[in-house]
This record gives structure tokens, sequence and C-alpha cells, in this order.
């Protein structure tokens, strides 16, 4: 063998390539997923740079993107039946409790959309059960690279879920897409949100992530290969949140209430890949 075909350390270059091929070929098979993130991060960079209804409509382009990108990889990476339980449990189970929210006001309160996020169903934008979606999908994932059982899991994945609202509840009333009739008592520094809000979020979190931990079968609780693109989702969104809502948005208290509650979760994920968790 030439040293041409040799590696620095003597290593020869050929092994060296075939066993990279298998991380090349999914790179390639998962380049749609990264075009998605892609243009989903850019639309959020823009997001705070714009105003009135081309910030409205890129709200509603970003949860669109998110929920493609969410459903497209559990299809992608766990199969029909995984993506199937996942729109089941989170577009439609999403659905359900808003309307129930909006009729009733349980379980987060009684509050009203506004006609900026699009046209409603039952007075329930039709975004908003995408959202649901677009961040249940990565919430599920990192909690199953950071717990072993399944009560663990889903525990983990409903309060990253929920954690998440702390900051896209404040920056949304901020931008008077929806209110509360009363918003108190509120978290000190974030008005406009009941507490009772979040304790809602969590509850429903908590029953979205046992019916989707059972749904999804086995493949639901596989790690894969492929999800570097919800981990980097995930990942993302609690860091751009934290510095929107610090740096932009002019909104320090939710920046700091999510910064710490979310990133209790979201944070020991970075070790755990590391380690190749």
């Amino acid at each position: 063998m030439s040293a041409s075909d040799r590696s620095p350390k003597g290593r020869p270059l050929r092994s060296r390539l075939q066993k990279d091929r298998p991380l090349r070929s999914r790179l390639q098979k998962d380049r749609p997923l990264w075009a998605l993130l892609g243009a989903l991060v850019l639309v959020q960079i823009c997001y705070p740079l714009t105003r009135g209804e081309v910030r409205a409509g890129l709200t509603v382009a970003t949860v669109v993107l998110g929920y493609v990108l969410s459903v497209a990889h559990a299809w992608r990476c766990r199969g029909a039946r995984a993506a199937l339980a996942l729109v089941a449990t989170a577009t439609l189970g999403g659905f359900a409790i808003e309307a129930l929210g909006v009729a009733t006001g349980f379980p987060f309160g009684t509050y009203d959309y506004s006609g900026q996020l699009g046209p409603k169903v039952l007075g329930v934008p039709l975004i908003i059960p995408l959202a649901w979606t677009w961040m249940a999908w990565p919430a599920w994932l990192a909690a199953l690279r950071l717990a072993r059982s399944r009560p663990a899991r889903i525990a983990l994945a409903a309060a990253g879920l929920a954690a998440w609202d702390l900051f896209l509840d404040p920056q949304m009333v901020a931008e008077g897409y929806w209110s509360w009739d009363s918003p108190t008592p509120a978290l000190p520094g974030v008005p406009g949100v009941p507490i009772g809000n979040y304790l809602g979020w969590l509850g429903f979190a908590l029953l979205l992530m046992t019916v989707l931990a059972a749904a999804t079968g086995p493949a639901g609780h596989r790690r894969d290969g492929g999800d570097g693109p919800m981990m980097v989702l995930w990942l993302w969104t609690y860091a751009s949140s934290v510095l929107a809502h610090a740096v932009f948005l002019g909104l320090p208290w939710s920046a700091l209430w999510g910064g710490v509650l979310m990133g209790a979760v979201v944070l020991p994920l970075i070790p755990a890949a590391r380690r190749g968790a």
C-alpha cells in the first residue's frame, strides 16, 4: 500500500472512508429535514426584525414549517405508525383541548384568540394544534436520550413541553394574538398570563406524552441516528427564545423564567449527546 493510502497515524484511509460511509449516507437521506430546519431558523431570525402583519405571517410560517419538519421526521425515522400517532395525539388532541379551553375556560383559564393568526374553527386558529405537534415531537425524542424508563420519559417530555410555554404565551400575548379575561395571579414580571395556564399546559402535556408513548409503539422508544435535526431544533428553540426575549422583544422576565425552567430540561441534553447517549 502506498503512503498516500494511509492517514498520518498510519491507519488506511480506505478503511476510514468505509467507516464514514453510513454517516454520509444518513446525512444525504436526511437532507430534506435539515433543509426544513434551516428554513425554519431563517424565518425565526427574521421575526424580531419585522412588525405587524409581516410578523404575524412569519409566526404562521414558523409553525407550519415546524409542523412539517416534526411529522416528516417521525415518518422518516420512526415509520408511519409513529407519524400517525403524533398527528392523532398532538394535532387532533391539541385542537380538542384548545377548543375545550376556549369554550369552557378549562384547563388554561378563560381566554380568546384574536384574528391575526388565520382562520379559526370553534374559536381556535388552525395553526395552534400544529404548534403543539411541532414541539411535542422533539420534546419526546430529547426525553429518550435523558431517561431510561417510560414514566421518566413521559414526565421529562411533558416538563419540557410545558416549560416551552414560559416563552410562548408571554410572547404571543405581547403581540396581541390571544389574551385572558383574568390573567391573575401571574408569575412575577410576566403579566398577562395566569399561573393556572402553565399548570394546564403541564397537565395536558402529561396526558399527551402518555398517549404518545403508547401509540407510537416500540419504534417510538428507539433511539435513532437520524434524530439530529430534532435535537438541534430543541436546543435552538431554547437558546433562540432566551436571546429573543432578553434582547429583541423586551421580555426579560420570561427570558429568565423560561431560561431557568426549560433550561433544566434542555441543557442536560448537551452532555448526553457528547456521551453518545
